[in-house]
């Protein structure tokens, strides 16, 4: 006889089982419970790279002493970052909301 019990339990089993956890290098990506797929993880992963970059070259014109360029690199920088900090959020509500308007029996 199938239950509301046993079809709970069965979406568990489901969940973790299809459930695909890939490790980003990220500095800047928060622990979630949700699953990420591949192609969230590779874009940024390639945020990050352009993060780092834009630091490095930030760093290289303080070198030469260019301190515009520098504050501008900086500013731009930590926009990237906010920027990438609320792609993940709202990409992270949608996911949430999809997953929450699935019935029980999926």
């Amino acid at each position: 006889m199938i239950t509301r019990s046993n079809l709970a339990e069965q979406l568990r089993e489901y969940q973790i089982r299809s459930k695909h956890d890939w490790a980003s290098v990220s500095f800047f990506s928060s622990t979630s419970n949700l699953p990420s797929s591949r192609v969230d993880v590779v874009i940024f992963v390639i945020w990050e790279l352009v993060i780092l970059a834009f630091l490095v070259f930030s760093a290289v014109s303080l070198y030469f002493r260019h301190m515009r360029l520098a504050f501008i690199l900086v500013c731009f920088t930590m926009l990237l970052l906010l920027c990438m900090k609320i792609t993940k959020q709202v990409r992270l509500a949608r996911k949430k909301k999809r997953r929450m308007l699935l019935p029980l029996s999926m």
